[in-house]
């Protein structure tokens, strides 16, 4: 199991993702905890280096957890999806480690991993996406 953060923010009805050199699909900013950090302080760290953006940490909540194959990994391995959402400073801008930053909706199911797929379905069933 590969246990992942991610952060949500919404722009008209649509969820910021990013996509990273050489991939062709899109996933949700975020990323892996180091041993003995907090969700919180993880999220911050990771949003910090891909977007150059400062979450607010008494900002941040959990919004829901899907599990999933894990895209580009052997069949078997999944990967467990947190997410928080949460105010920041800043204006998101591609880290060099991302290709780029696309506005994305259940229209662009296609477009995003497995796991994305599921968050993506479940965000319109809230009405927080398109």
């Amino acid at each position: 199991m590969i246990d992942k953060l991610a952060w949500l923010t919404f722009k008209e009805g649509q969820l910021l993702c990013a996509r990273s050199h050489g991939k062709d699909i899109y996933y949700i900013p975020g990323g892996k905890r180091e041993p003995g950090e907090s969700d919180e302080a993880a999220l911050v760290r990771e949003i910090e280096e891909e977007l150059a953006v400062t979450l607010k940490p008494d900002t941040l909540a959990f919004a829901c957890e899907f599990s999933a194959q894990a895209d580009g990994k052997p069949q078997g391995v999944n990967v467990n999806l947190r997410c928080y959402t949460g105010d920041a400073d800043g204006t998101p801008v591609a880290s060099a480690e991302i290709a780029e930053l696309r506005w994305l909706d259940s229209r662009h199911l296609a477009e995003v991993s497995p796991v994305s797929r599921l968050l993506f379905q479940w965000l319109a069933a809230q009405g927080l996406i398109h």
